[in-house]
């Protein structure tokens, strides 16, 4: 039987190695990350629920010789969890691929500076003119924030809902 200590030991490094990875930007590192993790919860788990037993099966071996049937049903629930996450970050790697034909998440700058320069009124090209679904720039850039905390968000120059008859 292997050392608690060593299972400890383990499961530092699966964390580590998971936190690491998550923290990433390519998307399938966060998806390793995600599976590290939780690799790592399970043998937490499994080392927190002591040592190991008979079958809890009742009847079969005496109640202090069975292993605890909890530690297992949480293990069970764990993978099915981490499947789940799994499967979302599956579907959010293959998005972006087909979107980008790339992995990695990179940093919006055109639209931070586009909201800047509505909030300014220094946009004037009505092809660049899109706000649907623009905040306050007090919301996304705490830098530009001059003492205002209720302005109102930037008007459409669509005319979406306007009658033009």
């Amino acid at each position: 039987m292997t050392s608690p200590i060593v299972l400890l030991a383990l499961v530092g490094v699966l964390y580590t190695t998971g936190v690491y990875l998550i923290l990433e930007r390519s998307l399938t590192r966060v998806l390793l990350g995600v599976l590290v993790l939780g690799n790592a919860t399970n043998v937490l788990v499994v080392v927190a629920g002591g040592p190991a037993g008979e079958a809890p099966l009742v009847g079969r071996a005496p109640e202090s010789a069975m292993s605890d049937a909890l530690v297992q049903a949480l293990v069970l629930t764990a993978i099915v969890i981490t499947l789940g996450v799994t499967s979302f970050l599956l579907a959010l790697i293959h998005r972006t691929w087909t979107l980008e034909r790339e992995d990695d998440l990179t940093e919006d700058v055109e639209d931070r500076s586009l909201r800047r320069r509505l909030a300014r009124g220094e946009q004037e090209d009505e092809e660049e003119l899109d706000t649907t679904g623009c905040e306050n720039v007090a919301d996304t850039d705490p830098e530009d924030d001059d003492g205002d905390e209720h302005r109102e968000p930037a008007a459409s120059v669509s005319g979406a809902g306007e009658d033009v008859r």
